[in-house]
């Protein structure tokens, strides 16, 4: 990206906040901008700073995390929330997906997975926590749907193709079918005009938001789920 992500936290626990702060600081093209430690102070740091994504905590005191996702969507819905939470149950994160959130992330995330969170949803793709993309693909599921991977400025998921769960690129998807092909680490660099290098550090990508250490079980997590 040209210019730096800029981020605001909405975080109530001061020991988090810290945290998270080190975390960013140390991540190259993520620009920490402001912190705030209610959902109203998030509101107004929020049409303050017009920052290019919150990252909202949910239990928050004054309004929750939801509460606060849904107002800032309605007034500037260009802007991307990032669900940073230890909430998992059901009820949450569908909740925050329809209050109009663009990705959860747990707060047990290693830096790897934070940074990937917050790139991929800058660059508009929805992402979510292995953890989490269980859940609502099992609730999908139950719909007999596929979620897509956008989240409208409205706040309703789009049930479309759902390729993108796990906040693969289109490249990464690309990969994922050589992959299911059988194809090599080299030969997939030959066919997809990469160095092995660049086909190592793709599939590394996806075993890794597959939650696998395994090229066979990626696999097989990907035909099961009808990602290739």
């Amino acid at each position: 990206m040209s210019q730096n992500i800029r981020v605001l936290v909405v975080e109530d626990h001061l020991m988090v906040r810290m945290g998270l702060s080190l975390i960013l600081e140390k991540i190259d093209g993520v620009e920490l901008i402001g912190q705030a430690e209610d959902g109203l102070d998030g509101l107004k740091k929020t049409r303050e700073l017009l920052p290019d994504i919150v990252l909202m905590d949910i239990g928050l005191p004054e309004i929750d995390g939801i509460e606060a996702t849904k107002r800032i969507k309605e007034t500037n819905p260009e802007i991307k929330i990032l669900m940073f939470t230890s909430r998992e149950s059901e009820d949450d994160v569908l909740t925050a997906f329809e209050s109009g959130a663009n990705g959860y992330v747990m707060k047990g995330a290693n830096e790897e997975q934070i940074e990937r969170a917050i790139k991929s949803v800058a660059e508009g793709t929805c992402w979510l926590d292995p953890q989490i993309a269980r859940i609502v693909l099992a609730c999908v599921q139950r719909q007999n749907k596929n979620i897509d991977k956008h989240v409208s400025t409205e706040g309703r998921i789009n049930y479309k193709d759902g390729k993108n769960l796990y906040g693969l690129t289109e490249r990464e998807m690309e990969i994922l079918a050589l992959m299911a092909d059988g194809l090599s680490n080299p030969e997939i660099a030959e066919h997809c005009v990469i160095t092995k290098a660049t086909a190592k550090a793709h599939v590394h990508s996806i075993l890794q938001k597959l939650n696998v250490s395994k090229r066979t079980k990626a696999v097989t997590l990907a035909m099961d789920q009808g990602l290739v």
